[in-house]
């Protein structure tokens, strides 16, 4: 028989003198909604926009003017209407062409660091192991690498902000990690670290609220409402979103549903989590459980990602873990399907996300255990990132902020007249 390793409790928890105190959620402004239009429906007439927004035409053109002197919109080339009835419309479009934002994505493992450009699209990453763990010396190699990647890629495109993204517990407001035990941080100042080291703006946030907003953003349209996001990782954690609001807490710690019991289902095989409870969902599902299982079916393998190599190969053992994962993920879906009835349930999840059968899986599960859940085919839906997931996940970060204040104190842009 096995012996279980001796419950790992966490450390002291943090005093509330200790958490930063909440900021107040910003809701986007009258040039932040009309700039939302323009990514949503670009190129677009200024007067469907005072349509779609509420606004009025007079204002509409106000807003449109101080994106376009900012660089943020453009003016299309071509003017649309009836030829001789009136003025033409002339659409206006976001401007991908003079700033990007830079992005990066602290794992446990490893960090990433990206590029996206104003329409949230990747136009370059780096992911690199850490040699450590230490915030100061995982910080500065953050800082180190993103002048590589812009001298490479940027094509003379001016970087606006840097957005940095991580699991677990994360004050935006305050820009600093609360709480992050895989790494063991505590109180990490990431913003007054980062923006001294690069001379950037910087805003920080959760992984699963930054990639909740990239779905409200640039997701899939049935993404957009109401959304529950499931991050299901080496750290498992979620994120609410609701009318264009992310949910986040007094003391930052929503989404953390790490230690959701799942139990065992009766096969007696529950993994000890370190919290030293049994059947988390966290040590259920995370990739260190996935590899340790694999391990005890004989198949050996060095990463998370070789293992999801093998199975999207189609090996009939890490298939089955997938699977097996997929239905213990669709257990907690249906909890917070239930919890919260959102309009769909996001799992980022790779197995979901990459191979049919396991979003079956989780779907079916789902169906079987949801009281209010009547459509998992149209409720839950894999992420619109898969693949891409860590690299977008810094640059929402920075293109919410941009989004929902583009007037802001942004030094790369011009001041508005």
């Amino acid at each position: 028989m096995t012996s279980l390793p001796a419950p790992i409790r966490r450390s002291r928890p943090l005093r509330r003198s200790e958490i930063p105190p909440p900021g107040h959620a910003r809701r986007a402004s009258g040039t932040g909604s009309v700039l939302g239009a323009i990514l949503d429906h670009g190129p677009v007439a200024r007067s469907t926009v005072a349509r779609l927004t509420g606004l009025s035409p007079a204002s509409v053109t106000g807003h449109v003017g101080h994106l376009l002197s900012r660089g943020l919109v453009r003016e299309s080339a071509e003017a649309t209407g009836p030829r001789g009835l009136g003025r033409p419309h002339v659409p206006v479009d976001i401007d991908t062409s003079r700033f990007l934002v830079a992005g990066a994505h602290i794992a446990v493992a490893h960090s990433t660091v990206s590029l996206m450009d104003l329409r949230g699209r990747i136009v370059a990453e780096d992911r690199r192991p850490h040699a450590g763990t230490d915030p100061r010396h995982i910080l500065g190699d953050l800082a180190a690498r993103l002048p590589l990647l812009t001298d490479a890629h940027a094509a003379g495109r001016q970087v606006l902000a840097l957005g940095v993204a991580t699991g677990h517990r994360v004050d935006p407001a305050a820009g600093v990690v609360v709480e992050h035990p895989h790494l063991g941080w505590r109180a990490v100042p990431v913003r007054e670290i980062l923006a001294a080291a690069t001379g950037l703006p910087v805003h920080v946030d959760s992984h699963s609220r930054a990639l909740a907003r990239a779905e409200q953003m640039f997701g899939e349209a049935s993404t957009r409402r109401s959304t529950v996001l499931l991050f299901v990782g080496a750290v498992v954690d979620g994120a609410y979103a609701t009318s264009g609001e992310l949910h986040r807490g007094p003391r930052s710690g929503a989404g953390s549903v790490a230690h959701l019991p799942l139990g065992s289902g009766g096969s007696g095989d529950a993994e000890p989590c370190r919290c030293g409870r049994t059947g988390c969902l966290q040590s259920e599902v995370s990739e260190r459980a996935m590899i340790r299982r694999a391990a005890e079916q004989s198949l050996y393998v060095g990463t998370f990602q070789e293992l999801l190599d093998h199975a999207m190969a189609g090996e009939p053992r890490a298939v089955a873990l997938f699977r097996r994962r997929a239905r213990l993920v669709g257990r907690a879906a249906a909890l917070l399907l239930d919890m919260f009835d959102p309009e769909c349930l996001v799992v980022v999840e790779p197995g979901a996300g990459r191979l049919p059968e396991c979003l079956a899986d989780l779907r079916e599960e789902v169906g079987m255990r949801s009281w209010v859940c009547d459509d998992p085919e149209r409720a839950v839906v894999p992420s619109s990132f898969t693949g891409s997931v860590l690299a977008t996940a810094g640059g929402a970060v920075a293109l919410g902020a941009l989004y929902t204040d583009p007037l802001g104190p942004w030094p790369a842009l011009p001041a508005v007249s």
